[in-house]
């Protein structure tokens, strides 16, 4: 008896469940940059801006309706987000901060959308590019503020932190300063919305796959239990897509006033 070995080429192997976050252009033969990502983060910033606008462009002395919805966001992001890092600065940032949130919740309630279905951040060069972009503006706030040598020195001082110990201290706090921070401040988003997307997408599989696949008396009782687990999943990860657009505008408040306070 022969065996015959399939030997598959690096180029060629994919891993499983790879084919959820690859995307042809939109319009065939058009742009290749014009994915099914790209017109979902258009189609959120024209909800962020259409929600903002109802809320705020004729404001009336009691709230209602987009008002009211607005302005708790508003407070929310003033008073968990701003004011605790940012202090007597918080007004002045707010504009960001509010837009920061709420792009970032919206592309995550994307997931749950019916026949949208994908979190933008699940993507990593969206999140990747809201990161850079608070990034550039901690440094040149601290640049600006403080100079470069001040800058500097205010990062890596430490209040009763013997000399000799800043050879080690000094490199570790200005790599997580100007390293490590960007790319904490992006994966943990990216990270969360990927697996997300991949459990909810390989439970609602299994669910499809055994109600209207795989018929069979033990097919139906797993078919039930994957959609049960399937809304269970999404429920909890509405739960963690607000969660993390939350973390993410509170941690770009923290390198906001890092910047402004010139320290770490």
């Amino acid at each position: 008896m022969r065996t015959t070995i399939l030997i598959t080429s690096p180029e060629e192997w994919t891993a499983p469940g790879s084919e959820l976050f690859q995307f042809a252009p939109i319009i065939p033969g058009g742009p290749e940059w014009f994915t099914k990502p790209v017109l979902i983060a258009l189609l959120s910033s024209v909800i962020a801006i259409a929600v903002c606008w109802a809320a705020f462009a004729k404001p009336k002395i009691v709230p209602r309706g987009w008002q009211s919805l607005g302005e708790y966001a508003y407070d929310f992001v003033r008073d968990q987000i701003a004011r605790p890092n940012l202090g007597k600065d918080t007004d002045r940032w707010m504009g960001l901060l509010l837009t920061i949130f709420l792009t970032v919740l919206v592309w995550n309630l994307m997931g749950v959308i019916p026949f949208i279905q994908f979190p933008i951040a699940a993507h990593i060069a969206f999140p990747a590019v809201l990161a850079v972009s608070v990034y550039v503006i901690k440094v040149y706030l601290g640049v600006r503020h403080h100079g470069v040598r001040g800058y500097l020195r205010g990062v890596i001082y430490l209040e009763g932190l013997p000399g000799w110990a800043y050879g080690i201290y000094a490199p570790l706090i200005l790599a997580e300063v100007f390293l490590t921070s960007l790319f904490t401040h992006f994966i943990r988003l990216f990270a969360n919305m990927f697996a997300g997307h991949l459990l909810v997408a390989f439970f609602s599989s299994v669910g499809f796959w055994f109600l209207f696949e795989q018929l069979s008396p033990l097919g139906a009782p797993l078919g039930v239990l994957g959609v049960a687990v399937t809304v269970l999943i999404t429920a909890f990860e509405m739960f963690i897509q607000f969660l993390q657009a939350f973390l993410f505008a509170m941690l770009a408040a923290m390198y906001i006033a890092s910047g402004l306070h010139g320290s770490h």
